[in-house]
């Protein structure tokens, strides 16, 4: 379920980078239809979660990605970076950082290039340890 929840979420991040007027509940109006209400709920927590804290959230992907500015960044690997983020360090129920890091490797693998899984892995990992620093 949450890996739906993810990749959804991730699409929505996604969109609503190139089309930034319309809302994210007009966006997820358009999949409401089509997913199970758990699913969806746990998409908007992290869309919503993403958008609340995307400063903090951004500066910590910045300061684990000394080569990289975030800008410069792929969208789809910055999207699953922050949506990753959120779930490591800002979520109301943060979860394990190894899960987390292995569920974004997975989406990188499918919505990324051959590259993206990783890049994702490298800078999550260094969030981490930063972290714990």
């Amino acid at each position: 379920m949450r890996r739906k929840s993810r990749e959804l979420a991730l699409q929505i991040l996604f969109q609503t980078e190139f089309t930034p007027e319309v809302s994210i509940n007009e966006m997820a109006s358009l999949f409401e239809k089509k997913i199970e209400s758990s699913i969806m709920d746990y998409t908007l927590t992290l869309v919503k979660g993403v958008q609340a804290n995307k400063e903090k959230i951004d500066a910590r992907m910045q300061a684990a990605s000394l080569h990289w500015k975030i800008d410069r960044m792929a969208s789809v690997d910055r999207n699953i970076l922050r949506s990753a983020v959120y779930e490591m360090l800002f979520a109301a129920e943060l979860i394990e950082p190894k899960i987390v890091i292995n569920e974004a490797i997975e989406i990188a693998k499918i919505y990324g290039t051959q590259d993206s899984a990783a890049f994702v892995n490298g800078i999550l990992d260094q969030i981490v340890r930063n972290d714990r620093a």
